[in-house]
């Protein structure tokens, strides 16, 4: 019985780090995204 805790939390915290990485791998493309829009509205509003 142990052992199925035992193993059953090890999945839940291999699932917890994935979920981590995903998660700070879609922040940084929200970033990226984000700094594209301001430079490229930057660039109208000089054109303007």
């Amino acid at each position: 019985m142990t052992r199925k805790f035992l193993a059953a939390g090890a999945v839940l915290a291999m699932m917890a780090l994935a979920a981590c990485e995903t998660v700070e791998g879609a922040g940084r493309d929200l970033q990226t995204a984000g700094e594209v829009v301001q430079t490229e509205s930057m660039e109208a509003q000089a054109g303007m």
